[in-house]
């Protein structure tokens, strides 16, 4: 057992998994006879008292780290560590701690690991504690500067402790004191160590040390020092294409001087972001963090700024519109509100929502029908692409403003058919221009992103307006390009099998939408025959039309469009049945006579279920009518004969419908006849007296009922009769 103390410092884990500092003495480990076992002990060197007594367990796990830290737990949420101050008391202690537990003191571990998420944390509370201390801003210590620097960027809380030392002293300004006199010095060994020391600072990710490092006073300075990458043979001039090469251009005068700073400030900021620093690795991903941040709410400042100044928005919107303006002036006008329109991006739900609003205000989509049908391509592009921030931002307002455009415009010169006019007339080979409007016009005429009130329906408005409008100029070179094509009476393909093809797409799209009212044009217009003319000739080519042709018959039977497939299969299937290297036209027969015997099977139900309400129907008004006729011989006090009988089917029965015209001669009562071929007739009871029976037929529901209430003038009334249906 060691008999000699050792200067050590005690930690305890709290309940909130964090590491507590109990005090500072001298550990002994020593058998306590009163105890029964060998316990670890450490009196405090202030006042002698007994900071920790813990009994040496066989069976709790220790674990030692770094040489001179132990670690052990005595419950679940109770941790112990020991730091001592020098490795040899950490080995002697950790020796009677393998003794008692009857392990090799070479191991690490006694028993199971610890915790990970514990020794990190103590890891950190131990960096803490140890001496922090910035070596003096000098010279000769760049190098020691440089060291210490990049060593604390793989501890958090030693990162904490940099900036915050850096935060409350002059100690960057001195550093950029000392990167002036390397220059001067031609220093070229100091001038690296300092391109590591403010790259270092940098990836501390500290706003306030950003903000003293971004000063007026320093930003150069600090542009200057990572000019000197010790990757690079010479030093790049930066400095010199940011004051020189680089200049600041006002579109319209800028008075507040605040905002032209922070303009300055944050091109430069940007400047360093993206071409002076490195691209951070995959474990420097989060070290620039706060600087994106940074740049992020210079620009949300810039346009607020911007936004607040009542007179700069205005001039800017007044000198775009004055025909008098050069394009050379319209341009840089363009330009600078493509970016304004770049930092607004950046604006928060509500803030964006006032912006646009205000630009809406301005007459911003006026001024755009102005410069996107000018020649200069430049100013196009901007245009356009100022064009793209607003439609990506409201496509409503966008149609709002097109469809009043509309109604108040007496030419007919509407801004969406000059969007339309640029994607025809797009000279880029590439067609990256025209590409980028389709995917504009897309988003506008996509009913997904369409408002729908009680009060207003924005899919039909908008759309019912664009194929009044504009369809006609959209399809206009396709109808130019077809034309020849169309008088020799093929209306969907031609001669060129790309056209065929795209022809193709364009009908397999719109029939995917599965939407009736393009089936039923497909029908009227007759526009398979075409399709199945373009297969009979391609022969027995395997080819891209082949699939094409092929995949859209067989999306067709595999959805089950009935409309189309009784279409295709009535027309065409005898013409297609001899294609059997693939089932679909099999298959669509198949679809047809299913569909057909369903039909045939509803229109049986439906016919029986008629029927049967017919019946009742009658049955219904022919008891009503036989109980008004008895209440009346109530009222008159006339007996009233019961019927002869009490079966409802010796009372009632229907008569059948007439096959043949013999059978209508025989019958000599007048005769109504119903819509559906089948009549009711009503016959009056003989009386129990043996009286004749008097006939007569009507159709229910449809004629009226004979008099059968009429009396007979002779003196002996023969009682009221009853109806009776017979056959």
């Amino acid at each position: 057992m060691a008999d000699k103390q050792y200067r050590v410092k005690v930690y305890s884990l709290n309940e909130d998994q964090q590491w507590d500092d109990l005090g500072t003495g001298h550990i002994s480990s020593s058998y306590v006879k009163h105890l029964q076992g060998t316990y670890l002990l450490v009196r405090s060197d202030s006042h002698d008292a007994l900071i920790l007594e813990s009994k040496i367990n066989s069976n709790t796990p220790y674990q030692k780290q770094q040489e001179t830290l132990i670690v052990w737990s005595e419950a679940e949420n109770y941790g112990l560590a020991l730091s001592f101050q020098d490795t040899e008391g950490c080995h002697k202690i950790w020796e009677d701690i393998c003794r008692v537990q009857g392990k090799d003191p070479s191991v690490e571990i006694t028993q199971d690991l610890l915790e990970e998420f514990e020794n990190e944390q103590l890891d950190e509370v131990l960096e803490t504690n140890n001496v922090f201390e910035l070596p003096n801003c000098e010279l000769g210590k760049l190098e020691e500067i440089s060291d210490f620097v990049t060593s604390v960027l793989t501890s958090p809380i030693r990162k904490e402790r940099l900036a915050l030392i850096l935060e409350n002293e002059d100690y960057i300004k001195n550093l950029l004191q000392l990167f002036h006199t390397c220059e001067d010095l031609r220093d070229t060994t100091g001038l690296h160590h300092l391109y590591e020391i403010i790259k270092g600072i940098l990836f501390l990710n500290k706003t306030a040390l950003l903000e003293i490092m971004f000063s007026a006073e320093c930003i150069m300075d600090v542009v200057g020092c990572l000019e000197y990458d010790p990757a690079l043979a010479q030093p790049k001039r930066h400095r010199e294409f940011l004051t020189q090469n680089a200049r600041f251009k006002e579109v319209v005068p800028i008075t507040d001087r605040e905002l032209r700073q922070k303009i300055h400030q944050t091109y430069r900021v940007q400047y360093i972001h993206d071409i002076l620093l490195p691209a951070p690795s995959m474990y420097e991903e989060n070290f620039l963090s706060t600087l994106t941040t940074f740049i992020f709410l210079n620009k949300v400042e810039i346009v607020s700024m911007l936004q607040d100044d009542a007179n700069f928005l205005s001039e800017v919107f007044a000198q775009l519109r004055d025909e008098t303006t050069d394009d050379d002036r319209r341009r840089e006008l363009l330009f600078f509100f493509k970016e304004f329109c770049a930092f607004s991006q950046t604006l928060q739900p509500p803030s964006k929502d006032a912006l646009f609003k205000t630009l809406t205000e301005l007459g911003i989509l006026p001024v755009l029908k102005i410069v996107m049908s000018m020649e200069d391509l430049q100013i196009r592009s901007a245009a356009t692409d100022i064009f793209t921030y607003l439609v990506e931002y409201s496509p409503p307002m966008i149609r709002e403003f097109i469809m009043e455009e509309a109604q108040e415009s007496e030419d007919g010169n509407l801004f969406i058919n000059l969007v339309i006019e640029q994607i025809m007339c797009d000279t880029d080979p590439e067609l990256g221009g025209a590409v980028h409007l389709m995917g504009l016009l897309r988003t506008l005429l996509d009913p997904e992103n369409m408002l729908a009130t009680s009060s207003k329906c924005e899919r039909s408005e908008f759309l019912n307006f664009f194929y009044k409008h504009c369809i006609h100029n959209f399809i206009a070179p396709l109808i130019v390009t077809t034309s020849e094509d169309i008088c020799e009476g093929d209306n969907v393909v031609g001669s060129d099998k790309n056209n065929t093809l795209c022809a193709l797409r364009f009908m397999r799209r719109m029939i995917g939408l599965k939407d009736e009212l393009y089936n039923c044009y497909i029908i009227k217009g007759n526009l398979f025959e075409p399709v199945v003319n373009a297969l009979l000739g391609n022969g027995t080519r395997y080819n891209m039309l082949n699939s094409a042709v092929i995949e859209l018959f067989e999306y067709i039977r595999v959805e089950n469009i009935k409309s189309l497939v009784a279409h295709i299969v009535e027309k065409f299937y005898k013409t297609l049945e001899s294609i059997e290297y693939v089932q679909t036209f099999k298959g669509l027969k198949i679809k047809y006579e299913q569909e057909k015997d369903r039909q045939s099977q509803i229109r049986k139900n439906l016919h029986s279920i008629l029927y049967s309400k017919i019946l009742c129907r009658g049955t219904r008004v022919v008891e009503k009518k036989e109980e008004k006729c008895s209440k009346g011989n109530s009222e008159e006090g006339e007996a009233i004969i019961p019927p002869l009988e009490n079966d409802f089917q010796d009372r009632y029965k229907f008569m059948e419908t007439k096959k043949t015209k013999e059978n209508e001669d025989k019958v000599d009562p007048p005769k109504g006849a119903s819509s559906g071929g089948y009549k009711f007739a009503s016959s009056h009871a003989a009386a129990a007296n043996g009286t004749r029976s008097l006939q007569g037929s009507s159709t229910v529901g449809l004629m009226n009922r004979p008099n059968d209430e009429e009396k007979d003038k002779e003196d002996e009334t023969p009682p009221r009769k009853r109806p009776h249906l017979s056959l």
